[in-house]
């Protein structure tokens, strides 16, 4: 598959924009009072937690998909 120039800055801004966006969600949810109860978490953290998570990791590969793809449109 090969992707054109703009195709691949896309993919890479969208990797870097998921590791600008989802941390501060994650620390935004952590300081929720809904996060916590009686200090313990509650599933309101583990579900967003989930949701940071997978997302980080599907911007990280979609970021690399992007780098790659970048590289080979520059040779």
């Amino acid at each position: 598959m090969t992707f054109s120039r703009r195709t691949a800055l896309f993919l890479l801004a969208f990797g870097v924009w998921s590791w600008l966006l989802w941390p501060t969600f994650f620390r935004n949810i952590w300081v929720s009072e809904n996060s916590w109860q009686a200090g313990s978490p509650t599933p309101f953290l583990y579900v967003h937690f989930v949701i940071a998570a997978v997302s980080l990791v599907l911007g990280t590969a979609i970021g690399v998909l992007g780098w790659r793809a970048f590289r080979a449109t520059r040779g």
